[in-house]
């Protein structure tokens, strides 16, 4: 499928995928992407960085005056990494991609990104991103919040012990010591905030299309996600 000489004739589109922890939302929102010569948003780096920033500078996130004066000292942006093409996330200036996949900033991330003020301040940002279209976005709330008129939403989901698997193959790479079990404990914490938090829930929008990859390789599940996007763009 010649999908990305047929893309430059077509109008861009904004494509959303959300769904559950571990799904692979990032991987297939980058090969897609890449594909089409999109512009890629990561939404979960961003609510990751701004996690960074509150830890390291000990705030106390149930204090919301104090929320509202770090927001306003941070600043998001994401930078393309010339060495491997891969978009990464900068805060205030600082590099920050690699630090921000740590465990410790996994367990504290649905806790700081279910802040009505710090949503408000992430989907501002990536609205903005999106004004001219041509983006794939992955997270929570991409397709019910962000971008509710978006062309193609996606809805991600796999099996809750292959999504344990894939993030503990993830996180050992960078940390030996870390437990099956941590991993598992982390997933279900997080599933539960995401979906249960009052502001901006993870659902699936009504108008998006599941995919489940609990048994696709990355290569099919992204097959499937071009024809998609070329339905999408021949209506």
């Amino acid at each position: 499928m010649h999908i990305c000489n047929e893309m430059e004739k077509q109008e861009k589109i904004i494509i959303t995928i959300d769904g559950w922890s571990s799904c692979g939302k990032s991987t297939l929102a980058k090969q897609l992407a890449r594909e089409l010569h999109y512009v890629y948003i990561d939404s979960g780096a961003m609510y990751r960085a701004i996690t960074l920033y509150f830890l390291r500078n000990h705030l106390d996130w149930t204090n919301a005056a104090a929320v509202d004066q770090a927001l306003d000292a941070i600043s998001l942006e994401f930078m393309t990494n010339h060495k491997n093409g891969q978009t990464e996330m900068y805060l205030n200036g600082e590099n920050v991609e690699y630090v921000i996949r740590d465990l410790v900033i996994a367990e504290k991330v649905s806790e700081v990104a279910a802040i009505k003020a710090v949503r408000a301040f992430a989907v501002a940002r990536q609205q903005e991103m999106g004004r001219k279209k041509g983006i794939v976005m992955d997270g929570r709330d991409i397709g019910t919040v962000v971008f509710p008129g978006a062309e193609l939403k996606i809805f991600m989901t796999a099996d809750e012990e292959i999504r344990v698997k894939r993030r503990f193959r993830e996180l050992y790479e960078k940390n030996p010591n870390v437990t099956l079990e941590e991993v598992k404990h982390n997933l279900s914490m997080r599933d539960y905030i995401d979906s249960h938090r009052e502001v901006s829930p993870l659902r699936k929008a009504d108008d998006a299309i599941v995919l489940d990859n609990s048994h696709l390789t990355m290569p099919q599940q992204l097959e499937i996600a071009k024809k998609w996007v070329k339905e999408r763009m021949d209506k």
